[in-house]
């Protein structure tokens, strides 16, 4: 019978742990926020670099820690192979490289780049999960995760594109 510690391990939970609920939907919070920040400026006939700018590096810096990862997952996930195991260490590095290159261009080029960096690391969580026995609330979460992530960076750009 599996003790208490064992039930946040990969493969073991089944309900999503209230320390992970907490820290995951809690990091939402700066991504509906600087968004919310930056759509009142634009309401308000202010194009503000300095919400954009923090939505733009927050993003990037969630970007790099959600590719981090796969690479928890290559070095502790059973059952995987030596080409499963390489697979996910090259992918763990890159959305840091994506995430990089949007603190360098342009925040609508910067934009596009981390929202479809956020959609990728979500369909390679599910081509790991096909193959892994990854926790079963994980998937869900990451998509709700991610959904928010991508509609808070896409918002007050779309915004400011609809409106010019």
């Amino acid at each position: 019978m599996p003790d208490a510690a064992s039930a946040d391990l990969p493969g073991r939970a089944e309900t999503l742990p209230r320390t992970v609920a907490w820290l995951g939907y809690g990091g939402l919070l700066p991504f509906m926020a600087l968004a919310a920040a930056s759509l009142v400026a634009q309401f308000n006939g202010i194009l503000s670099p300095l919400w954009e700018a923090a939505l733009i590096t927050y993003g990037a810096a969630i970007l790099s820690f959600v590719g981090a990862l796969h690479w928890g997952f290559a070095m502790t996930l059973r059952g995987l192979t030596a080409s499963q195991r390489t697979s996910s260490y090259v992918w763990s590095v890159v959305p840091a490289l994506m995430a990089w290159v949007a603190l360098l261009v342009v925040p609508l080029v910067a934009t596009v780049l981390l929202v479809c960096g956020f959609i990728a690391h979500y369909w390679r969580d599910r081509a790991l999960a096909a193959q892994a026995d990854l926790p079963g609330w994980y998937l869900p979460m990451r998509l709700r995760l991610t959904g928010v992530a991508c509609l808070s960076l896409a918002a007050p750009t779309v915004v400011n594109f609809l409106k010019a």
